[in-house]
This record gives structure tokens, C-alpha cells and sequence, in this order.
């Protein structure tokens, strides 16, 4: 009589089918992509569709009660939600707050499966209070990190939820200032006459005054030249990617055999987060970064690394998926720096000791809305204009007034810079933005041409020797070939090919003897510009960015995981020359090479190489 009294006997869980799961799920979504970084998109696909098969196993298949069943599928939901309001703003936000149950459901799915397997022994409570002590914490273990970010494949740089940034530490050192601050200096100094030759460099603040309305003062050594030496002649490396913007550097030929001649470090040094490169000019280099809730303007001695100056304005931009910062690059023009800042603030600072000469506010002025990744654009110095681009909209001032002279027409969001060209004869401004391509004239901002594309741009365009047009606008899009001419019946645009052999995002790309040279995902590639078809596909650098000395066929790339390499820029075949380790952390920032001296960076550190110049 009692044993039919007695509570029905528990099926054991079917387990084999969700322990296979996982391991295939964990497999396509670390393992896999950790040998196939460029894979890593079809790795969170898999965990997705890993999950979604548990669940189908859980509901269908599992033998649970169907009060187990549903009460489980209840309690994952109950625990995504409460975790998704106590996860680190950095989690939270961004690419990565849509993307969190994305990157939820793996360690879901691992500690589910964990606790089927190990919970047979279990009585009922016990057993059910496993089952909910497994999701929970399969959940809200993610409520103890943040992110720095994440690269180009989605790999993120996690840190304990409570650990200072690289950021913060810096700030807290407080013992880089420069040394001794100078006199204080009018913000009205007025500009030398512009040269007659165009210069061609390749939260919003309240007020749009010509003046200097958010400046927070300036740092400064008191070792500072009598002279500077950018009113005397050009600088060295005057801005965003070189003279002309492309990332080529001429006269400069170095030794390849690195094992014989190795890089030689001369001084390395932290700095604020950000990803703009450098300017140089003698022994003196430009950057910007983030230092707390100041964006700066810093002034650097390239021989030792030690500060010189900064400006400060109380301006700050963060986004979860690429951080603090700016975005732009200084531009050198006629002994001044050119900054644009992360929300607007585009400021003309003395380069010798980083007095204000003016400043604006270019998004209030171009009425263009702070963008999701910042603004982006390096000024451009043309003839009595610097010109920026806000976010799609071009903005011209007067050098010596900082008064607005034009404000371009309105695009979609882009993050490509002005670029100077002339095209068939005429001098004009090439801009890419989310609509496309354009040429404007510099004068009066008057659109010459334009050709539809729609896109997310960030790298800058570049023409062939003979006048071809190349523009990009997105990871997936590929490159474009455009002939752009002025016909009888005015400005014409036309589509050469589009080849999906060369498929820059945000790394920018070079032009040399007839072919392309970038990085097609994260992998570096060389296209044939006359039908756009590849010649060669190789080398993993992640998204990384290069320079090309076209005098020896070489490229300078600096790897997105910090490494320095030398490829060989010709069509036939891909061949790495050399390669080392440069410097620590995600690096988009571009390198720049000026003498003998190489300038790398990233959002934590800096550091220069003295490199040995070959003598033929």
C-alpha cells in the first residue's frame, strides 16, 4: 500500500544531446575565431544559433517536466532583464548593449548545461535551487566587467568592473605636466599673412564665439624655441596622413632586414586615450587626447618624449565601442595647429607654445548633430581657409578671423576628412560622406560634382595617376572606381568598376604603380586598378594602418594588435620582409615616419623607433 502511495519515479534528463551543443557552440564562437579572426562574425552567429538549439533541446527533447521546461525558459528571461539593469555603462551602451544577449547566451547555455548534467543526484529543492543559482550567475557574472571597447572582429577588451582605465591611472599619476607655465598670452594674437600656396595638410559647446569661450588654460615648458621652426618652412609630417592625406611618404628609404638593422626604441611614454595620429615638425609633435574631462591638444619634443605644452578645453567623448577621445589628427600649417575635437570644438593654437588664436564650435555652426563615434575629421588647411567636415557637412572658416566663409551642403553622417585634389585641371575638396561622394569648390563651398553611394565612410579617398577617382564606404561595400571629368555640359561622375577584392572600413588604403594596397577585412590585399580585380590576399594585422614608401615598394603597416611590419608593395605576391612588436593594446591610430624617427600610438601609450635609412 505505501509503495503506491509513493511520488512517481523522476526520468533521468536526455544530457548527451546539449553537452554536444555547447561544445560545438563554444568551438564556433572562441576557438574557431581565435584562429580565424575573420571568422569571429560567424562565431557569434553560431552562439546565437547554439542557444537557440539548447532551447529547442530544453522544450522538446530534454525529458524534463514541462513545469521545469517553462519555468526554466521564464527564469533565462527574468535573468537577462535584471542583468541588463545593473551591467557597467560600457556593457550597457553601444554596439555592446545591443549586442549583450548576444554575448549572454554562451555562458547561459555553458552554466545550463552544467547544471543538468551535475543535478541528477539532486533532490527536487535542491536540485531546482541549482537550476536557478546556475542561470543567475551564468548572467550576472556580467555585471562585474566593462569594456575598453572591442577591435574591428568583435574581440573586446574586458577588465574587472571595479579596475581603474588606463585612463584613469594616468590622470591620477598627475606627474607629466610640463614643466613650467609660460605668461599668459591674448587670445586675439593675430595670424601672418597666409601663404600664397594652398596649404594642404592631407557634449556641443554653448557658445560659437571667435574668441575662446571653453578654453581651460594652457601647460607649458618654459624650454621652448625662440623660433618656431613651421614659420620658416614646412613641417615635416604637416598632418592626418602626410603632405597629401595618402599615406605616402617620398624620399625615405630604410633598411628591410630588421634581424641585421632593428628598430631602436628611444623613449616610451603613456598617454591619453583618443585616436588621433600625430604632426611633426623639427623636434616638436602634435597629437590629441582625453585626460579626464579636459580634451587636449599636446604639444611633444619627438627626441624624448617629453611634454612641451597643452591646451585644454572641458569637452568629453566616450562611446562604448572605441572609448574616449578624439578622433582627429592636428594639422601644422604656417606655425599653427589646426585641431578638430571629438564634439565640435575646432581650435587655432599657437604651435610654438599653444596660445588660442581663435576658436568656434564647427558643429553649432554647420548645425550637423554629434555623430555615434564623434566627429572625425582633420582640418584642412586650403590657401585663407580651414576647412572640417561635421559629420557630412562641410564647414569653412577664415584663417585670420576664424569667421565662418561657407558651410557645405548636408550629407548623412561620414567620418572621412576633406581631402584637396585637382581633377581634370581644377582645384577642388573631396569629400565622402554617408550620401556619397563630392567635389566642392574651396572658394565659395559651390558643388561641382557628386556621385551616390550610400555608406558609413571613414577612410579617405585617393586618385590614380591617371586622374581615376577611388572612394569607400564601408566594410562590405568594397571600393569604387569613378571617372570624374568636366564635359561641355558640366561636371560629370561616373562608375569605372566596383570590386569587392579590396574591402576597407576604417583603415585607410594606398595607391602605387597601378594597384591598391590595404586591408580587405583584416587581412591586407592588393587590387589592379584597371578592372579591380586582386592580385593577392595576406598577412592577418587585424585592422591595422600603413604608410608606403614608394621609393623601395614597401609598406609600413602597424597592425591593429600593435605589431610593425614591412610588406612588399608589388602585385605579384604577398611577402612580409620583417616584423616586431611595437606596442601593447588595440591600435587604430596611423603611424607617421618623419627622418629616421617612426611615431607609433594607441588610447594607453606612445612610443618612437629610430629606424636605419638605407643609403641607396
Amino acid at each position: 500500500m505505501a509503495s503506491s502511495l509513493a511520488a512517481p519515479r523522476r526520468v533521468p534528463l536526455r544530457v548527451w544531446p546539449a553537452v554536444v551543443i555547447v561544445l560545438v557552440q563554444w568551438l564556433g564562437r572562441f576557438v574557431v575565431p581565435a584562429l580565424a579572426p575573420e571568422a569571429m562574425v560567424y562565431g557569434v552567429m553560431g552562439g546565437v544559433l547554439g542557444g537557440l538549439a539548447l532551447l529547442v533541446w530544453w522544450v522538446f527533447f530534454s525529458r524534463a517536466r514541462w513545469s521545469e521546461r517553462l519555468g526554466a525558459v521564464a527564469l533565462m528571461a527574468v535573468a537577462l532583464f535584471a542583468t541588463s539593469r545593473i551591467l557597467h555603462v560600457s556593457v550597457a551602451t553601444g554596439m555592446m548593449g545591443m549586442m549583450f544577449p548576444v554575448y549572454v547566451i554562451p555562458t547561459l547555455s555553458l552554466g545550463f548545461v552544467a547544471w543538468a548534467a551535475w543535478s541528477h543526484r539532486l533532490t527536487e529543492g535542491p536540485r531546482r535551487a541549482a537550476m536557478v543559482a546556475s542561470v543567475m550567475l551564468a548572467c550576472g557574472a556580467w555585471a562585474l566587467v566593462r569594456t575598453g571597447g572591442f577591435t574591428a572582429n568583435l574581440d573586446h577588451d574586458f577588465a574587472w568592473r571595479w579596475s581603474k582605465t588606463p585612463e584613469e591611472l594616468l590622470v591620477a599619476r598627475g606627474d607629466d605636466a610640463p614643466r613650467a607655465l609660460p605668461p599668459a598670452s591674448g587670445a586675439e594674437a593675430p595670424l601672418p599673412s597666409p601663404s600664397p600656396q594652398a596649404s594642404a595638410a592631407p557634449t556641443k559647446a554653448s557658445s560659437a564665439k571667435a574668441t575662446a569661450p571653453r578654453t581651460q588654460g594652457v601647460e607649458a615648458s618654459a624650454a621652448l624655441p625662440s623660433t618656431p621652426a613651421a614659420l620658416k618652412r614646412e613641417a615635416d609630417w604637416p598632418g592626418f596622413r602626410g603632405p597629401n592625406r595618402d599615406g605616402v611618404l617620398r624620399g625615405v628609404r630604410i633598411k628591410t632586414d630588421w634581424a641585421a638593422s632593428p628598430p631602436v626604441e628611444l623613449w616610451r611614454r603613456p598617454v591619453g586615450p583618443g585616436w588621433s595620429s600625430f604632426a611633426v615638425d623639427g623636434d616638436l609633435f602634435y597629437t590629441q587626447e582625453q585626460r579626464g574631462d579636459d580634451e587636449v591638444v599636446a604639444c611633444y619634443r619627438v627626441s624624448t618624449g617629453e611634454p612641451v605644452w597643452r591646451h585644454k578645453d572641458a569637452a568629453r567623448f566616450w562611446e562604448s565601442n572605441g572609448g574616449p577621445g578624439p578622433r582627429g589628427t592636428p594639422t601644422l600649417s604656417n606655425g599653427r595647429v589646426y585641431s578638430f575635437g571629438a564634439t565640435g570644438i575646432l581650435n587655432v593654437l599657437d604651435a610654438r607654445d599653444g596660445s588660442v588664436v581663435w576658436s568656434r564650435n564647427a558643429a553649432s555652426d554647420s548645425g550637423a548633430a554629434l555623430p555615434d563615434w564623434g566627429f572625425s575629421s582633420s582640418p584642412l588647411v586650403v590657401g585663407d581657409l580651414v576647412i572640417v567636415a561635421t559629420s557630412g557637412v562641410l564647414v569653412a572658416y577664415d584663417l585670420a578671423t576664424g569667421k565662418p566663409r561657407w558651410v557645405g551642403p548636408k550629407g548623412l553622417a561620414g567620418y572621412s576628412s576633406p581631402q584637396i585634389v585637382t581633377i581634370d585641371g581644377t582645384i577642388q575638396i573631396l569629400q565622402l560622406s554617408g550620401t556619397g561622394a563630392i567635389g566642392v569648390r574651396p572658394e565659395d563651398g559651390t558643388v561641382l560634382w557628386e556621385h551616390p553611394w550610400k555608406g558609413y565612410p571613414i577612410v579617405q579617398p585617393a586618385l590614380t595617376a591617371d586622374g581615376g577617382v577611388l572612394i569607400a564606404v564601408g566594410d562590405s561595400s568594397g571600393i569604387r572606381r569613378l571617372s570624374v571629368a568636366n564635359e561641355a555640359s558640366g561636371w560629370r561622375a561616373t562608375e569605372g568598376w566596383t570590386s569587392l577584392g579590396l574591402k576597407p572600413y576604417f583603415n585607410d588604403f594606398v595607391v602605387h604603380e597601378g594597384h591598391a594596397y590595404g586591408f580587405d577585412g583584416s587581412i591586407l590585399a592588393c587590387i589592379d586598378l584597371n578592372d579591380g580585380k586582386r592580385k593577392w590576399k595576406g598577412g592577418r594585422y587585424g585592422n591595422g594602418q600603413l604608410v608606403l614608401l614608394p621609393d623601395q615598394d614597401v609598406l609600413l603597416v602597424l597592425s591593429e594588435q600593435g605589431d610593425l611590419a614591412l610588406v612588399s608593395a608589388a602585385p605579384d605576391q604577398f611577402t612580409e620582409l620583417a616584423r616586431f612588436k611595437a606596442i601593447e593594446g588595440k591600435t587604430w591610430n596611423h603611424p607617421v615616419l618623419s627622418g629616421d624617427v617612426l611615431l607609433v600610438r594607441n588610447g594607453e601609450e606612445m612610443v618612437a623607433f629610430r629606424l636605419s635609412l638605407s643609403g641607396s
